[in-house]
């Protein structure tokens, strides 16, 4: 008997170019844009550049390719696809397992990313009204938020934060947009976003960049990001964020690219596509800091700007940089009402794919798992996932004190937190160490190279590669990541 619709038969991507934004929507996300260019001003400048681009080359492009060659062999979900590898190479199907890890560990990423994604919707709404104000005030070009003052633009995170209702509304509008997309199917619905958002965010992304060296800080931003410290480069800590950061940015261990590599016809070229996706990849992530800490930079005072280019104060990062010190900087820019809301609504469409990517691998799965249709499967798993996340987002409010997991890494975090750590430092390490050591010493070799486009000395490096170089590199990752106190200091 035939299945709901949707069940059974997978779908192929209408072109390369399909794919290729596809899998670079589910890679570049909220880490390329914060996390990557204060990671690189804090380790070195471009000691940390110069080593994060090796690791790609050398870890990441390896990794991809193989989980992209394990998808379109399988033809079917992450956890399918490699376990019908697994049969194919007389090996047991209990390596699918290194697939579920980290579809699972892709799944409780969405739970709390798509909180981050409600927020980036707040703040899209409030430069919309901001920006409404100065065109009615005819204030257009100057900064944003005329008379306000930056303390209380600095804190409209932590007031949305104390304010549950909006949070989890924001929360579930973003999860909404999601689910209507995976539902859509591949073709439908996640190539369509793919291919208009990906190319928009890359026009809107080089726009800001433009705009901010032509008014920010731009002389000082290459020397912080760029200025290079050659001791830095055996520096151990440098070292493992940068191997952290290109594992991770690429998607690597959660599934997304197994699922993705199942949707590429046989006629693909999965090495130049691979190299295609890490190239766009990197290129976000070393451009987005000479997009934000020009703007950043030119709104701080000559002193404190010392201080942060001597590394006597620590640079602004992470979330708090995009959603607290980048509104207070904008209000010192021109035109910076309308350079805000094209900010976030340029990080709104590289939230929204990377989201999409990570509740399609546990719906490509599950609706074959459980014989039910792709927009059953992901209006319930979807679900799901909004629940699991609006319980974490009470973690800045009404759970603050919660701290469920009193030892080793997890000791003092709240439930948010813990999923975050839960997820990158165990499930996608262990998920990315089982998928290259599957491909490079468990399955069929002539399978492989069948797939993956690859001869000659090439074909002989990337194997050397993903048989023992990124396993080594992989398993350091996961070991420091647990014990991180070892190599500190």
């Amino acid at each position: 008997m035939a299945g709901p619709a949707g069940v059974g038969h997978t779908e192929n991507w209408s072109s390369r170019f399909a794919f290729v934004m596809a899998a670079v929507g589910s890679a570049v996300g909220l880490g390329n844009l914060v996390r990557f260019p204060a990671e690189a001003g804090s380790n070195g400048g471009g000691a940390f550049v110069i080593f994060y681009i090796f690791c790609v080359v050398m870890i990441g492009l390896p990794v991809l390719l193989a989980e992209t060659v394990i998808g379109r062999y399988g033809k079917s979900s992450a956890v399918d696809s490699v376990s019908k590898l697994a049969r194919a190479s007389g090996r047991s199907p209990l390596w699918a397992a290194a697939a579920f890890v980290g579809m699972l560990g892709a799944y409780f990423i969405l739970t709390y990313y798509s909180v981050i994604g409600g927020w980036v919707v707040y703040f899209a709404g409030v430069f919309v009204d901001d920006m409404a104000s100065a065109v009615s005030g005819g204030t257009l070009t100057q900064g944003a938020f005329a008379g306000q003052n930056s303390e209380d633009v600095a804190s409209m995170l932590g007031t949305l934060h104390g304010n549950a209702e909006m949070m989890v509304a924001m929360h579930a509008l973003f999860m909404a947009i999601t689910i209507f997309v995976v539902a859509r199917g591949v073709t439908g619905g996640i190539e369509k976003v793919a291919v208009w958002l990906m190319p928009t965010f890359f026009l809107l992304f080089l726009a800001i960049t433009v705009y901010s060296m032509l008014t920010g800080a731009f002389t000082e931003t290459l020397s912080f990001l760029f200025s290079f410290e050659p001791s830095r480069l055996l520096d151990p800590n440098v070292m493992l964020s940068a191997l952290g950061q290109a594992l991770f940015s690429l998607s690597l261990g959660s599934a997304l690219m197994i699922t993705y590599g199942a949707y590429a016809s046989a006629d693909t070229d999965l090495a130049k596509t691979s190299g295609m996706i890490g190239s766009a990849d990197t290129s976000v992530a070393i451009i987005a800091g000479l997009a934000i800490f020009p703007i950043v930079f030119a709104a701080m005072t000559p002193d404190l700007l010392a201080e942060v280019l001597s590394g006597e104060k620590p640079v602004p990062q992470g979330l708090g940089l995009m959603f607290s010190t980048l509104p207070v900087s904008f209000q010192t820019m021109p035109g910076g009402s309308l350079i805000g809301l094209l900010f976030f609504v340029m990080v709104f469409f590289a939230a929204l794919t990377s989201s999409v990517a990570l509740l399609e691998a546990s719906v490509s799965w599950a609706s074959r798992q459980f014989n039910i249709s792709r927009s059953m499967t992901a209006v319930v798993l979807g679900l799901m996932a909004f629940a699991i996340g609006a319980v974490a987002s009470f973690s800045f409010n009404t759970l603050a004190d919660f701290k469920p997991l009193p030892f080793g890494i997890f000791d003092g975090l709240e439930l948010f937190s813990i999923l975050d750590t839960v997820t990158g430092k165990i499930m996608l390490p262990v998920s990315a160490l089982l998928v290259a050591i599957f491909v490079g010493w468990i399955a069929d070799k002539r399978i492989i190279n069948a797939q993956n486009g690859l001869s000659g000395g090439t074909l002989a490096l990337w194997r050397f590669l993903i048989a023992w170089l990124c396993p080594l590199v992989i398993a350091a990752i996961l070991f420091f990541g647990l014990f991180p106190n070892l190599i500190k200091g």
